[in-house]
């Protein structure tokens, strides 16, 4: 079926459509009707899951002068000198991230998380509450992926001062030995608390903001990791295997496409459970048979 979208004109002003290919002002209506393809003005269905978008500001990029080349294709236009994203293509590029996420949890895959900015670090936290996935809210440690036996190391010793503090061995030492490893298990925690679960290299690292952790960006690419994340029309897309267009500032527009992200990883995880009762059944059922 052939349909169009809809854009509020406030978004953009008449002034700015009037003229441009794929848009049409409508006589006597308040919005703008932006056509996708070879479409029919008369069959108009608005696309919720856009719509969504529009309300969270995932549209929304940075000044034009701030623009990356490499996202020149997913910008449709300007508005008061600010880049704005096609919606069109951000929906499509999330389909195919989920889609991959998806995929490879139910696999048995780890998704490492990594968002350090403030708007993204609670919407992160959210997310591994509810999939138990490795993550950063922090500062990125150098090293976490291209040097991960040492790092696996320093999480494996933070656990066992937690152990030797929770089994009472701390009360062999001084006063002042037990504050000083109180001090090294709060130290440790700040930097390896959201890496307990990543007992091996992830499979696919999420990265909110590509400007901020270059550093986890960088990383990922030389360990041929795959990559999925929201590009801001100032991001390089190229070095992104699933980049996602996308504003990557505002909390609406961050929560709305990480909470996205974290569904595909919990349906991910559905599909691995049903997986595993069903290998699990058919064990049962092959054991049954072989002592009859």
């Amino acid at each position: 079926m052939q349909w169009v979208f809809r854009f509020p004109i406030s978004i953009f002003g008449k002034k700015d459509l009037q003229g441009r290919r794929g848009f049409d002002i409508v006589a006597g209506m308040d919005d703008a009707v932006m056509t996708v393809g070879n479409m029919d003005l008369q069959a108009v269905s608005p696309d919720p899951e856009l719509e969504a978008m529009l309300k969270a500001g995932v549209h929304l990029g940075h000044a034009k002068s701030k623009d990356h080349p490499s996202m020149k294709e997913h910008i449709f236009g300007v508005r008061n000198t600010v880049s704005v994203l096609d919606l069109t293509r951000t929906s499509a590029a999330l389909a195919k991230a989920e889609a991959f996420l998806k995929e490879r949890v139910a696999r048995g895959g780890l998704i490492l998380l990594v968002g350090t900015r403030p708007a993204a670090r609670q919407i992160i936290l959210d997310i591994t509450a509810a999939t138990a996935m490795p993550y950063f809210t922090e500062r990125w440690i150098g090293g976490t992926l291209t040097n991960f036996k040492v790092i696996r190391k320093r999480i494996e010793y933070m656990e066992t001062l937690e152990k030797e503090k929770a089994s009472g061995e701390f009360e062999k030492y001084t006063k002042k030995e037990r504050m000083m490893r109180d001090e090294e298990i709060t130290r440790l925690k700040k930097m390896f608390d959201g890496l307990r679960t990543l007992s091996r290299l992830p499979d696919a690292v999420v990265v909110v903001d590509t400007t901020e952790d270059t550093t986890a960006v960088h990383e990922a690419r030389l360990m041929k990791i795959p990559l999925v994340a929201l590009c801001d029309t100032n991001a390089n897309a190229s070095q992104i295997d699933f980049a996602i267009p996308s504003n990557d500032d505002a909390l609406p527009a961050v929560r709305y496409m990480m909470g996205r992200i974290g569904e595909a990883i919990e349906e991910g995880l559905r599909i691995r459970s049903m997986n595993q009762e069903v290998g699990t059944k058919e064990t049962e059922s092959q054991s049954a048979a072989g002592g009859q």
